[in-house]
């Protein structure tokens, strides 16, 4: 077996153009999986593995399913000059997402700001890939989105009610990295939680409870229990309130409605998101907004680190350079996914991108 090394890494285009081809054999038309797959490998290139071609599992299996939408029309069903909301047709999420941003940033070009949420969408991957653009624009940038499956109770109950509901921001800085910040309102993500899963990894103590209240380790066994949110009942209330922003407010599911995206692969998600652009020149600061935030970013790295920490580091801080050497490289995928995608492969009727790989550990 290959270690994950130089020699088995897979440029961006062989991966691009397996990802591609892999969503084009489930009926998706040529243009939206090119869209698509350029979206999740660029997850990758960026340092999200965990939302990136990680998941092209779980979505060809609700294209199998049916309850993504391979041909969807994703359309604008209402709008304002600042607002808007898109209609994602139950197709992959990306697309959905990726109109919503490129609309966001237009109407902030003409009004300052825009506002655009989803309805009728699909797990669209890291909220950082729709909030980075902005912040290369000069602008500043938000998303939102109900997690693809509810893992949480509210703060106190037992019911799962609430997802990891993600959040990122961005800003522009002088310098080669714009801030960018994309969490979930949970300690971990739940594809932190799978990726350790399929390699055979334990998770740390605090990310979940069992029902018993003591910690689960065990990833397989992650059905048994609740993911934890952060700081306790503020994690909790940051997570109803995205869940109003990017749920109810564009018609999407929340709460009980929310469908878990893995185990029921025939029933539409309805998934809400939102994404923000603001444009700093509507506040009469323009291009002084990332001049200024360079030197408020410049005093916190510089602060002397505590004993035994590493220097300051600002959200986002190293991710351009990272990214580069991935482009130039490649990218080198762990050896559990390195074979899960040749099986995926060898069920799409399509050459195995790791044909040195085992299909089977």
């Amino acid at each position: 077996m290959h270690t994950t090394t130089e020699e088995s890494a897979i440029t961006v285009q062989t991966l691009r153009d397996f990802v591609s081809a892999a969503l084009q054999s489930k009926g998706v038309p040529h243009d939206d999986a090119v869209t698509v797959a350029t979206l999740m490998v660029e997850a990758d290139i960026f340092g999200y593995g965990t939302h990136g071609v990680f998941r092209l599992r779980q979505y060809l299996a609700r294209l199998d399913g049916g309850g993504c939408n391979p041909t969807p029309s994703v359309t604008v069903a209402q709008e304002t000059i600042a607002t808007g909301v898109i209609d994602g047709d139950d197709g992959l999420g990306h697309l959905a997402m990726s109109a919503a941003r490129d609309l966001a940033i237009e109407k902030a070009r003409a009004a300052g700001i825009g506002w655009v949420g989803v309805r009728r969408g699909n797990h669209a991957g890291p909220l950082a890939l729709y909030v980075r653009t902005q912040a290369e624009a000069g602008l500043l940038g938000m998303a939102a989105a109900v997690g693809s499956a509810n893992h949480v109770p509210p703060y106190g109950g037992t019911d799962l009610l609430l997802g990891t509901n993600p959040i990122a921001f961005s800003a522009p800085a002088a310098g080669a990295d714009p801030f960018v910040f994309d969490m979930a309102t949970t300690v971990a993500a739940m594809g932190k939680i799978k990726t350790l899963l399929q390699q055979g990894k334990e998770m740390p103590e605090g990310w979940m409870v069992g029902r018993d209240g003591k910690p689960l380790t065990d990833p397989a066994r992650k059905s048994e229990g609740f993911l934890l949110p952060i700081g306790g009942p503020k994690g909790f209330g940051l997570s109803i309130a995205i869940g109003l922003m990017a749920g109810v407010l564009n018609g999407a599911a929340f709460g009980s409605d929310v469908v878990d995206f893995t185990n029921d692969t025939s029933s539409s998600t309805n998934t809400g998101m939102f994404v923000m652009a603001l444009d700093p020149a509507a506040f009469g600061i323009g291009d002084d907004f990332a001049r200024s935030a360079s030197r408020v970013f410049d005093e916190m790295r510089a602060s002397d680190p505590l004993p035994g920490h590493d220097p300051v580091r600002l959200p986002g801080d190293g991710k351009t350079a990272a990214a580069d050497a991935r482009r130039s490289s490649g990218l080198a995928l762990n050896p559990a996914l390195r074979r899960d995608l040749n099986v995926l492969a060898a069920d799409c009727g399509l050459p195995a991108p790791f044909p040195d790989e085992p299909a089977k550990g």
